[in-house]
């Protein structure tokens, strides 16, 4: 239901003063907290400088060592303790999201973690790899998981040195080839649909982009590493989106923003820190992500795999991604709308 449906039928619904128990206004400012980290980092730098000139030796040697900083590139900045602080517990709880496995991993192997689907924000992913609110590091010992993203992420000051330490790294190339080299247990976690499939993100539906991901394949082959693809239920519910169908306006101006920045952003909706309608804070909908079965891939010749051979593991993988859906779509997707659909 568009927003407007919404406000027209039952107006803005408002959070209760009390009778909400401590833990839920817990979960929530934990959540509200990063956003808010994310969205309002920047105009915070701006508001330091304009009212606090006496602070613009340290911003200046700041958004310099911003600039110049190698880290995301080389495995970044990644500090444990961090990864275990107690805020991640209720941000998980907000949901709340539960990391499933179906088989263990070896720990003396490197892997390449697929993430499905991507949804707005992907705060699936960040909840079972870049923090230990799921306890994956109980679930598969060893294996030390990189939650990848676009370098421009690392450009918004103080959300990067959180990111950094909670083991976010860049999405590049030679960032990925690093990481797979660092040692045994040191894998990737990549959203493969990227920012083009967050534009098909809707309550009720699971449109991936993935026929044509063939990149992660390639490298997997490469770098002798096991890809595991992964799915997460509810992923898609916790926005509802403007509409934005193929030749309207808004998907012509969301494809204009991509191909200029190689990112855009969905027009989406969710509730409100006070109220439960309007806002961009997600809604609470659980999110299950099913960690499925490795698959190992081949030994190849020369400097590059064949086209063949890239084929036929992608092949490989979309069927473990099948089977995961199918195998749970009726404990955690009941309220779906649509089936699981490669769109592209």
């Amino acid at each position: 239901m568009a927003v407007a449906e919404k406000l027209e039928k039952h107006g803005v619904r408002w959070a209760p003063i009390t009778g909400i128990p401590l833990e839920r206004r817990l979960q929530t400012l934990a959540v509200s907290g990063l956003i808010g980290l994310f969205f309002c980092s920047s105009a915070f730098m701006v508001y330091l400088f304009v009212f606090h000139p006496v602070l613009w030796p340290v911003l200046i040697v700041y958004l310099t060592f911003i600039v110049f900083d190698k880290a995301p590139e080389y495995c970044g900045r990644r500090v444990e303790w961090v990864r275990y602080w107690k805020v991640w517990q209720y941000f998980c709880n907000y949901f709340p999201v539960q990391l499933i496995k179906e088989c263990d991993l070896d720990p003396k192997g490197n892997y390449i973690f697929g993430y499905h689907p991507h949804g707005i924000i992907s705060f699936g992913a960040f909840s079972n790899f870049a923090t230990e609110g799921t306890g994956f590091s109980k679930k598969f010992p060893g294996i030390t998981p990189y939650l990848l993203t676009l370098s421009g992420n690392f450009r918004f000051p103080f959300f990067r040195d959180l990111a950094l330490m909670l083991g976010l790294t860049s999405a590049s190339r030679q960032s990925c080839e690093r990481i797979l080299s660092a040692g045994p247990g040191h894998s990737l976690v990549l959203v493969v649909g990227g920012a083009t499939e967050s534009l098909s993100a809707r309550p009720g539906t699971n449109d991936l982009i993935l026929r044509k991901r063939f990149g992660f394949v390639r490298l997997a082959i490469k770098q002798k590493a096991s890809l595991v693809p992964m799915f997460s239920f509810g992923e898609n519910d916790l926005y509802d989106q403007f509409d934005n169908s193929e030749g309207s306006k808004i998907f012509e101006i969301q494809k204009k923003i991509q191909s200029i920045f190689g990112f855009t952003l969905p027009l989406f909706h969710a509730r409100g820190i006070f109220n439960y309608d309007v806002g961009i804070i997600p809604f609470r909908h659980p999110i299950a992500t099913v960690v499925g079965k490795p698959i190992p891939v081949p030994e190849f010749e020369g400097d590059e795999p064949t086209q063949e051979q890239i084929v036929a593991v992608q092949k490989l993988y979309i069927e473990e991604l099948q089977s995961i859906y199918d195998k749970y779509k009726d404990v955690y997707a009941k309220d779906r709308k649509q089936e699981l659909r490669l769109i592209h």
